[in-house]
């Protein structure tokens, strides 16, 4: 799957997991260019270094929670981080709707996590790298489970990477735009909804590195600062770059514009905080 070394079910098997938005385009060849466009049972994807530094980080695609960008934001991220030596994992993510309910990426990346930390691959640590609504997703694990959905296992990552994610202003009562509509399904709503994670942190937040693009036209830069600004109020000290103009999306194939230079931030910052 998607030229992936590992292939690990979180419940049932893993074969028919997933749909490609094009089955035909030869995934195999190309899984750098993956859309997940339905998911019938979640299964993480692992990428094997050829140098291992002992560390793992679980990778948390965009795509708006309808949808995963499992290449540029996932496989790509994945090629990425085991050249610095990372066993790297794609989480395939049920999205939030009828038939799963609004926590149904958050059960699966607990899962997730659960699953890498009982591995034997990870005995240095595991991060979270997340992009767009999987920065939501990997703010998630560093805030309160909602008491509502019932109870579960916190899996506090060591690090996290997060870039121009929804944070909290797709929230009822909390958005920028002035009367935005609510966003379909109605369990995508309810997901921002209930989770915030800026307004419910959990007690020692690990170090966290943040990047944006500051006239992002889909994720208002509002919610770097609104992240940031909460994880500085818990004693954290993030890394925030905001980079002036960059689109939404920008991942790690931008070349020749400012933003393309966040990775190596990244890097160096890895290393400054001895995650590598």
């Amino acid at each position: 799957m998607l030229a992936a070394d590992l292939v690990w079910p979180l419940h049932d098997p893993a074969s028919g997991a997933f749909t490609l938005a094009d089955e035909a385009a030869a995934p195999e060849q190309a899984p750098e260019q993956a859309v997940v466009t339905a998911v019938d049972r979640p299964v993480l994807l692992g990428y094997v270094p050829e140098a291992p530094n002992g560390r793992a980080m679980l990778i948390l695609g965009g795509g708006g929670y309808t949808a995963l960008m499992a290449g540029r934001e996932g496989v790509q991220v994945a090629r990425w981080l085991t050249a610095l030596g990372y066993h790297a994992f794609v989480l395939i993510h049920r999205f939030p709707h009828a038939g799963t309910g609004p926590s149904a990426p958050l059960d699966d990346a607990l899962a997730a996590m659960a699953m890498i930390r009982a591995s034997t691959l990870a005995p240095n640590g595991l991060g979270v790298v997340g992009l767009s609504s999987g920065g939501h997703l990997a703010a998630c694990l560093i805030a309160d489970y909602p008491t509502a959905w019932g109870s579960a296992q916190s899996q506090r990552p060591d690090i996290v990477v997060i870039g121009y994610a929804p944070i909290s202003t797709n929230a009822k009562g909390r958005t920028i735009i002035a009367d935005k509509p609510l966003l379909p399904p109605l369990e995508k709503q309810a997901l921002y909804d209930a989770l915030q994670p800026d307004a419910q942190l959990l007690p020692d937040p690990p170090p966290t590195f943040i990047v944006y693009a500051g006239n992002d036209p889909v994720v208002p830069v509002a919610n770097a600062h609104r992240l940031h600004d909460a994880l500085k109020a818990a004693g954290a000290c993030p890394e925030l770059h905001i980079f002036a103009d960059a689109p939404h999306g920008f991942a790690l194939d931008t070349p020749d514009q400012p933003v393309s230079l966040w990775p190596r931030l990244c890097e160096a910052w890895l290393r400054q905080v001895g995650f590598l």
